[in-house]
């Protein structure tokens, strides 16, 4: 069996938001992986989630919070040609007048591609309902899909 993302990702599953003032020193972790200031893991922590997972593999990351951010790395896919464990997905949120790929600064959410169904990509990702888990997104959020090489991982 080969190492990938996504099968690093799925040993994530279950890892969740602790509620109240107490954080999850594991999304912590994540959270503070490329950037000190997140003091609480009440914030957006897709990007984290992907950026840990990929630096421990030594896979090209975006050492940002930003999910958008990872519009920029690894080489860009087609959807029908996307692979379960090599590729991460970038969506835009949900809602009228949100901005195309060509703004990575805009919100947005990034994951690890989980497949697809008609009119729908699975999308293994952080902060999904406030834990790591599969969750289904319409194929119309897509921003791009990313595939990430590694001189160590290929």
């Amino acid at each position: 069996m080969r190492v990938t993302a996504f099968w690093i990702a799925q040993r994530y599953v279950g890892i969740k938001e602790v509620p109240g003032t107490k954080d999850n020193p594991r999304i912590m972790a994540m959270l503070t992986l490329d950037n000190e200031w997140p003091q609480h893991d009440e914030v957006p922590w897709c990007s984290g989630f992907a950026n840990d997972v990929c630096w421990l593999l030594r896979l090209p990351r975006s050492k940002s919070l930003l999910a958008r951010s990872w519009l920029r790395i690894g080489e860009s896919v087609a959807l029908d040609d996307a692979r379960v464990g090599f590729d991460v997905v970038v969506l835009k949120r949900a809602g009228a007048n949100q901005p195309g790929p060509e703004d990575t600064t805009a919100p947005g959410h990034v994951g690890f591609y989980a497949g697809s169904e008609p009119g729908y990509v699975l999308v293994l990702g952080g902060n999904q309902s406030n834990s790591v888990s599969v969750e289904r997104y319409a194929v119309d959020r897509v921003l791009g899909i990313r595939r990430l090489y590694s001189e160590c991982a290929a």
